[in-house]
C-alpha cells in the first residue's frame, strides 16, 4: 500500500512529486502519482487537457484508474510527455481526467486512493496553489484550485506539500514564506533527485528542474523561460500543510467547493470571474526566438551556443536547458544532444 501522490499541475510536476515522495517516505518502491496530461504547447498542441480517448496503450491500475506505460502514445495530433515518464521514472502514473467536471474528478481522486491506501498527498511545485488570486506574476492557477476542490470532496485524508517556493514564477517566495510559517520544511536528499535523473535530463520542466538543482546545492541568479528568478536557501524545502490550510488561501478553490460547476468550462469561467486568468485558454504564443541554426543542432559548436547563452542570460550564472534551447532556435526535444554539447549533466545550465 502507497500514499497517492497527485501532482498537482500537470506538465513537468511528476518529476517533482517523485522527489517529494522520496522525501516523505514512499520508500524505494515505485510511487503512487496521479497527474493531468496538461502540457505546454510546445508539447501539446492541442493545449489540452487530455483524456483516455486522447491516448492508444493505457493499462488499468489502482481502482481500475488509466496509467501509463512506455507504450503509451498521445494520438496525433495531441502531444504528451507522460509515457516517456512512465518508461524513465521509478513511479507508477496514472491519468486524471478533469473533462467530465470536479466531480468526477473527484471520484477518480477517491478510487485511486481507496485502492492505494486511501490518503492522498498533493505536490504543488512552485507554491503557486496558494495564490490569493492576485499576485502580478500569476498565470496558471486553474489546475491547482481544480485539485485542491476535487481533493476536499473526496473526504479523504489529504496533505498538500509545496516545494521550492517561488521557483514557478508565479508567486513571489517572500510571500510564500510568509503562507507557509506554521511549516517546518525538509529537504530532500540527494539520492531523491537521482531518482528522477533520466527523466530530468531530456524534460522541458523548468520548476521542477529548478526544485532539484536547488537541493543539490545550485545558487543564485537563473534564467528561465519568461522570468529569472534567485536560488535561495530556502529553495531546496518541501512545506506540508492541512489541506483546508491551502483552501483557505486559494480563493477559485473555495468557490468550486462552494458552487460545485457541473462541467470543466463552467469550473474554467469561475476562475475566470475570480482571477482574470482562463485556465482552458491556450497559452499566449511565445514571442520568436531566433532562427534554428542551419543543420539544427548537429553543426552548432560549443563555443557559439555558450557565447549567445552568455548574451541571453543577460547577467544569470545558470539558465534552465528549456531556456537555453529556446535561445538558441532549438525545439525542447533537442534538450539531450544540448547537454551533450556542453557537457551539462545537472539539471540547470551553469554558464562558465
Amino acid at each position: 500500500m502507497s500514499d497517492l501522490y497527485v501532482a498537482a499541475g500537470g506538465g513537468g510536476d511528476p518529476l517533482g512529486a517523485l522527489i517529494a515522495a522520496r522525501t516523505v517516505g514512499a520508500g524505494p518502491e515505485r510511487a503512487l502519482v496521479a497527474t493531468y496530461a496538461w502540457e505546454r504547447p510546445e508539447v501539446d498542441p492541442t493545449h489540452g487537457p487530455l483524456g483516455e480517448e486522447h491516448f492508444t496503450g493505457l493499462v488499468r491500475e489502482a481502482g481500475g484508474a488509466p496509467a501509463f506505460t512506455a507504450a503509451t502514445r498521445a494520438r496525433p495530433p495531441a502531444g504528451s510527455t507522460l509515457p516517456a515518464l512512465a518508461r524513465d521514472l521509478p513511479a507508477r502514473l496514472l491519468l486524471l481526467d478533469p473533462s467530465r467536471g470536479l466531480h468526477a474528478l473527484a471520484g477518480q481522486l477517491t478510487a485511486m486512493a481507496t485502492a492505494s491506501g486511501g490518503r492522498i498527498r498533493i505536490v504543488d511545485i512552485g507554491g503557486d496553489i496558494l495564490t490569493h488570486g492576485d499576485e502580478p506574476g500569476l498565470c496558471s492557477p486553474f489546475g491547482d484550485a481544480l485539485t485542491l476542490a476535487a481533493c476536499h470532496l473526496t473526504g479523504l485524508p489529504t496533505t498538500v506539500h509545496v516545494a521550492g517556493p517561488g521557483l514557478d514564477g508565479e508567486i513571489d517566495e517572500r510571500s510564500l514564506l510568509g503562507r507557509l510559517t506554521g511549516s517546518r520544511p525538509l529537504t530532500p536528499a540527494a539520492a531523491a533527485v537521482s531518482a528522477a535523473a533520466r527523466a530530468l535530463a531530456w524534460h522541458p520542466s523548468e520548476a521542477s528542474a529548478l526544485w532539484a538543482a536547488a537541493v543539490l546545492g545550485a545558487r543564485g541568479r537563473v534564467r528561465s523561460v519568461g522570468h529569472a528568478l534567485e536560488l535561495t536557501e530556502a529553495s531546496p524545502g518541501l512545506y506540508s500543510l492541512p489541506l483546508a490550510e491551502a483552501v483557505g488561501h486559494n480563493p477559485v478553490a473555495r468557490a468550486l467547493i462552494d458552487e460545485r460547476p457541473a462541467t470543466l468550462q463552467e469550473a474554467a469561467d469561475l476562475s475566470h470571474r475570480l482571477t482574470g486568468i482562463h485556465g482552458l485558454a491556450p497559452e499566449h504564443a511565445r514571442t520568436p526566438g531566433p532562427d534554428r541554426p542551419a543543420g539544427g543542432i548537429a553543426l552548432l559548436d560549443r563555443e557559439t551556443a555558450l557565447k549567445a547563452l552568455h548574451e541571453a542570460a543577460d547577467g544569470a550564472g545558470h539558465v534552465t536547458l528549456r531556456f537555453a534551447a529556446r535561445a538558441l532556435g532549438l525545439a525542447w526535444t533537442d534538450i539531450p544532444a544540448l547537454r551533450g554539447l556542453l557537457g551539462c549533466d545537472t539539471p540547470l545550465l551553469r554558464l562558465p
